[in-house]
């Protein structure tokens, strides 16, 4: 090959890579820190982006009722991590409708004020953690990333990316970021039969296999676990009331709406303080 073929080949060659980066996703840009509190990491066409919200569900502490002892814990945890101090990732798991989602959301709206800035993260997109940590590292807010509903099946590459910033990884989580998520299964994972299939007898000791181990220790990187329960009777009644009230029912019609706010779990088969909630939606909205 003469050198004008081979130069030509490189003009070529160059035409090629400029095609090809103006194609491929890049590294994702950092968003107006300003325009919201609240913050989505999405992927459109490959490309990621951390999206404000500008309109995030507000739901306040206050009205998050018989939950308080784990409304204490989570809220001396993210006072902790506000004031720069050590604080743990927070895994928060139980029944559904019990109030876990809704209390992450409602430290945003106490703590917004102090620095707290709030991502939500797709199970899916668990993967872009070590992006996610470039583009806030070093900036002065105080970042939760949030993990609604999260569960993994076997061998998942979400699993193994929040598994390594959670622990795993030289690099960790930036100073300024924890992690909380909220799951309905203790242990992340699906747990079957098999998995206890290579259990070991040394000594007269049970070793179980490690299958069930590696699921075991997962929920142990979080460093705070917060057990959520069904309500009772007089729980539900009590948070159905207080919805009654916040909707703005009169007191002589909240006294009315007991029968139908029993009959309302009844059908939906749950007495939790989601179907309390919307229980008092659909009172308040038809009341005279």
């Amino acid at each position: 090959m003469s050198t004008k073929e081979f130069e030509s080949l490189l003009v070529c060659a160059e035409r090629v890579l400029a095609r090809l980066e103006a194609i491929l996703p890049g590294p994702a840009s950092p968003p107006d820190w300003n325009a919201a509190h609240a913050f989505l990491w999405r992927r459109h066409h490959g490309r990621a982006t951390l999206q404000p919200v500008a309109m995030p569900s507000v739901i306040r502490l206050r009205d998050l009722r018989n939950i308080d002892e784990q409304k204490k814990r989570i809220e001396r945890n993210t006072q902790q991590f506000l004031a720069g101090r050590h604080a743990n990732n927070v895994l928060l798991t139980g029944a559904r409708g019990s109030g876990k989602s809704s209390l992450v959301k409602a430290l945003l709206d106490e703590y917004a004020s102090k620095g707290l800035r709030i991502i939500e993260v797709d199970r899916d997109d668990l993967a872009d953690l070590p992006e996610i940590m470039e583009l806030v590292a070093g900036r002065p807010e105080r970042f939760i990333v949030f993990c609604d509903d999260l569960s993994f099946g076997e061998g998942e590459v979400a699993y193994k990316a929040l598994k390594s910033a959670l622990d795993g990884s030289i690099s960790g989580l930036a100073d300024n970021v924890l992690i909380y998520a909220t799951s309905n299964r203790r242990h992340l994972m699906p747990e079957y039969h098999d998995d206890n299939n290579p259990v070991r007898h040394t000594d007269g000791e049970i070793h179980p296999g490690e299958a069930v181990e590696e699921k075991v220790s997962f929920s142990d990187r979080f460093g705070l676990w917060l057990s959520f329960y069904p309500f009772g009777q007089d729980e539900y009644l009590e948070i159905a009331t207080h919805w009654l009230k916040v909707f703005g029912v009169p007191k002589e019609r909240i006294r009315e709406a007991r029968q139908e706010a029993l009959q309302w779990a009844l059908m939906r088969g749950s007495r939790s303080g989601r179907v309390a909630w919307q229980f008092a939606r659909d009172f308040a909205g038809h009341v005279d």
